[in-house]
């Protein structure tokens, strides 16, 4: 709601506020920047698990005795 109303008051021509940080700023931590690239390497480790036990067509049926039998 505030971030709203703040960007009203800058379309209307309100002057900016002098050291406030932008959304982007985080990124120019370094620690910051790896954190995220461990998570990111670690997710793609998981979606890289994950395609390897990947079978498109899905797992096998067991077959039953039933399904086996010759009806009479």
């Amino acid at each position: 709601m505030l971030e709203r109303l703040r960007d009203v008051e800058l379309k209307a021509g309100s002057k900016a506020l002098p050291g406030q940080k932008g959304a982007a700023h985080a990124y120019n931590i370094k620690s910051r920047r790896e954190e995220e690239r461990r998570w990111v390497e670690q997710a793609e480790g998981a979606y890289a698990r994950f395609l390897a036990g990947w079978n498109p067509r899905g797992p096998r049926k067991a077959r039953t005795d039933a399904a086996n039998e010759v009806r009479r």
